[in-house]
């Protein structure tokens, strides 16, 4: 047996064997992952706060919309990860290649007609989400980074077939080159270039189109993972691109949901405080999002366990799963937010520089209030997961919707606007909308399990 075997049986033995060592080895290298693509997330920030608090808050209305870009390979990827899994727990290799190839051609497809799509009707949607004096800023980064759509949706989707045959330390080192060398030109192309902003795109744009090249060479020229991309393996099925779709889509919703979200908020903060309360509320979040990257970590393990396990009808190894993902990820959020409560006026210097200094104080109170988020996040994300490991994606969706327009914005609206609380009734109304949301989703979530083991000893 050659090392490539050795390598490919060891991914596929953790993923199907003892679900608490498969939950812990799949979640570390997603989190180291997730807090290199947070830090170079808040690279940006950083540094284009150095430009000025118009240019701040253009990350701000731009950051919405690129979550759908993200939230598309993430979907694609998801709905590739789900069925890839389910069919390694049914022990069909053709079925796992075949997933993985339908999943390439859809990131093609999508990725041409967003670009296309996000080119034309930028303009129109900054207009709409009252950019003001920040929309050329918001133009200048934006057109660039929709213009290449297609590097970072194949970074995700890559990843994400590696990710559903364990093997995630590669995928952790695709996200890493890409955080790394992002963190690295920012401040090159923005100041040393004197690009502004623009060069904050272009800085992102050329650190994810490495990561694409690494991603193909090991996929397609190298060839040394378990699923072959060989294209004779490429045989077209509506049932495939069906299942995967069944999970992209509402996954892909999500993210503009949360798109929405974010869009709401800002338009919020807009009318009772200006650009300066969406600087704050961008900054914030994003520091708030460091926090959240072991429950991305965690949750992304569970999606690749639930599938391998509901592909076996093992529903008993699904239930205890998802239950000691849910202990770790609680107890995970205890301690981030001890921290971030703590040491808040700390955290936020680093955005005190420049014309940004004053945000200091706002972001601190800010981020004491938005760690009780933390815990909706928990819930409402491993409900999610869970979902869409068994491919149920709209229930996902459905759940995603509530906690966050049904519940987050209205609640913003009413305190911060109808009530007029300002902004901090805006930031009280996205903290209890969250939470609540987050518990509806356990709720059914529990329902669910318990009905899914009745159902299957019944079947027997």
């Amino acid at each position: 047996m050659n090392s490539k075997d050795r390598g490919n049986n060891s991914n596929i033995e953790l993923i199907t064997g003892d679900y608490k060592q498969a939950i812990k080895k799949l979640a570390w290298p997603m989190m180291v992952s997730m807090f290199l693509v947070m830090a170079y997330n808040l690279a940006d920030s950083i540094w284009v706060a150095g430009l000025g608090s118009d240019a701040l808050a253009a990350i701000g209305f731009i950051t919405p919309l690129f979550m759908i870009l993200v939230g598309l390979g993430n979907g694609v990827g998801a709905g590739a990860n789900s069925l890839i899994a389910r069919y390694i727990g049914a022990k069909d290799k053709e079925g796992v290649n075949n997933a993985a190839l339908h999943s390439l051609v859809l990131t093609l497809i999508i990725s041409i007609l967003g670009s296309v799509v996000m080119y034309i009707i930028l303009p129109t949607l900054l207009e709409i989400m009252g950019a003001g004096s920040s929309t050329q800023l918001a133009l200048d980064y934006g057109n660039i980074v929709f213009m290449f759509m297609i590097v970072f949706i194949y970074s995700n989707v890559g990843a994400a077939i590696l990710r559903s045959e364990g093997d995630v330390t590669r995928a952790m080192y695709v996200m890493a080159i890409t955080a790394i060398l992002n963190i690295v030109l920012d401040p090159i192309f923005i100041y040393i270039l004197g690009m502004g902003i623009a060069g904050a795109a272009w800085a992102t744009v050329i650190s994810a189109t490495v990561s694409c090249a690494v991603l193909l060479y090991w996929m397609h020229v190298k060839k040394d993972t378990f699923i072959d991309l060989t294209l004779s393996n490429y045989h077209t099925s509506g049932y495939i691109y069906k299942n995967i779709l069944t999970v992209a889509i509402p996954s892909t919703a999500e993210n503009l949901i949360f798109s929405v979200l974010g869009i709401c908020i800002n338009y919020f903060l807009v009318i009772v405080s200006g650009n300066v309360a969406v600087a704050t509320y961008t900054a914030g979040m994003r520091l708030i999002q460091l926090s959240m990257i072991p429950l991305v970590g965690f949750g992304t393990a569970l999606l690749t366990v639930i599938g391998v396990s509901y592909g076996a009808h093992d529903f008993k190894r699904l239930n205890d799963s998802f239950y000691y993902t849910l202990k770790l990820g609680l107890l995970i959020s205890t301690i981030m937010a001890v921290i971030f409560y703590i040491f808040a006026p700390q955290i936020s210097i680093i955005f005190a520089y420049g014309s940004t200094a004053s945000l200091a104080p706002r972001i601190a109170s800010l981020i004491r209030l938005m760690i009780i988020f933390i815990y909706g996040v928990c819930l409402g994300m491993l409900g999610a997961m869970l979902f869409q490991g068994v491919g149920k994606g709209f229930t996902s969706l459905t759940l995603t919707f509530i906690r966050a327009l049904l519940l987050e914005v209205v609640v913003a609206y009413i305190l911060g606007i109808l009530l007029g609380m300002g902004e901090q009734g805006v930031y009280l109304g996205v903290v209890s909308g969250g939470l609540l949301g987050g518990i509806i989703s356990f709720l059914y979530s529990r329902f669910y399990i318990s009905r899914l083991e009745h159902n299957y000893t019944q079947s027997k």
